[in-house]
């Protein structure tokens, strides 16, 4: 009988749940770094309207995957948490201030155009605070014992503004292939034309990145380029080329469906990659997923709770998307 590794489960159903987030406030993220790039009060309500009956449940995945982190891995949270203290709180006031103009611009006429400023500064902070907090994790914590050794300052570095300023263009784009997805008219062309620049600037990205990753530690160069290793993780930027490749030809046929779908395949790739980086380790460097675990009998007792909490809003998410799905219009809303 094969044993179960319940450090390795759990670590997937973090994965997991970051991912989803990540798939699904990405886009209106997105939207709103895009914003200021549409004026018109007319595109604007468009852009609300296309994320209004869905955007609002994406954060339970957020808070899936930080409780989730906090009762499976104890000694991960206690760490990473004073690390990323500044870039956390970063993130969740761009999320309020971002959440509070979404519901505030539609109740008010003279102040709608401070309301569509929060929101989109509100969502370029929490996508830049996002983007750090992962360079920063990347780049390794500094842990002595059981307890965060760095300093105050230590998640701020050219890496993980790099890594930052990379996120922020992968979620515009998200942004505009959504809209190419969700609109017509000019207002769907201008998205198309977004999507091929913002394509050209995340290939951009995501090589720079790829690039300075196994610069910041030998483990990284060794996972990444050592014999054998390199027949398992070559498959990945070739998978990267291949949707690269389908991509530039769905934006080059005016599909639109297509191009939103396989930019989320570009983040899953992109994602698959930072696993291969940080796998077995939960802290870079510092701490494994078996040494931050909690016992097992916690484990087993959470496993429970989300075997049905996961396929529940998994459900209530495929529907909310099924119903409201097609085209928005100004005039009649969906279709």
């Amino acid at each position: 009988m094969i044993p179960i590794d319940l450090a390795i489960i759990w670590a997937f159903i973090i994965a997991f749940a970051v991912f989803v987030y990540v798939v699904m406030d990405g886009f209106d993220l997105g939207l709103g770094i895009l914003f200021p790039l549409f004026p018109e009060k007319r595109d604007r309500d468009v852009i609300m309207n296309s994320v209004a009956p869905v955007w609002d449940g994406n954060e339970t995945w957020l808070v899936l995957g930080g409780g989730g982190l906090m009762a499976a891995f104890p000694l991960a949270y206690s760490v990473l948490m004073p690390a990323l203290y500044t870039p956390m709180i970063a993130m969740l006031l761009g999320l309020v201030f971002r959440g509070v103009a979404f519901e505030f611009r539609w109740r008010t006429t003279k102040e709608r155009n401070k309301w569509d400023i929060a929101f989109a500064g509100g969502s370029l902070l929490a996508t830049l605070a996002q983007g750090i907090a992962l360079g920063a994790i990347l780049q390794g914590i500094h842990v002595s014992g059981r307890h965060y050794a760095g300093g105050w300052w230590d998640w701020l570095t050219p890496f993980s503004i790099l890594t930052g300023v990379a996120l922020v263009i992968g979620y515009a784009l998200l942004g505009a292939t959504w809209l190419v997805m969700k609109t017509e008219g000019e207002l769907r062309d201008r998205a198309y034309h977004l999507s091929w620049m913002l394509l050209l600037a995340m290939l951009g990205a995501i090589g720079a990145v790829s690039i300075a990753t196994p610069f910041l530690h030998v483990q990284y160069t060794q996972r990444w380029f050592s014999w054998p290793n390199i027949l398992l993780t070559a498959p990945v930027p070739v998978a990267v080329a291949a949707v690269t490749v389908m991509l530039l030809r769905s934006l080059a046929n005016k599909y639109d469906y297509q191009p939103f779908f396989l930019t989320l395949a570009l983040f899953a790739l992109s994602y698959a990659g930072l696993g291969i980086s940080m796998y077995p380790y939960i802290v870079p460097q510092s701490i494994t997923i078996w040494q931050a675990a909690a016992p097992e009998n916690s484990q087993i007792f959470m496993l429970f709770g989300v075997a049905v909490l996961i396929p529940l809003i998994l459900g209530y998410t495929a529907w909310a998307y099924w119903v409201f799905r097609g085209k928005v219009r100004p005039e009649s809303g969906y279709h």
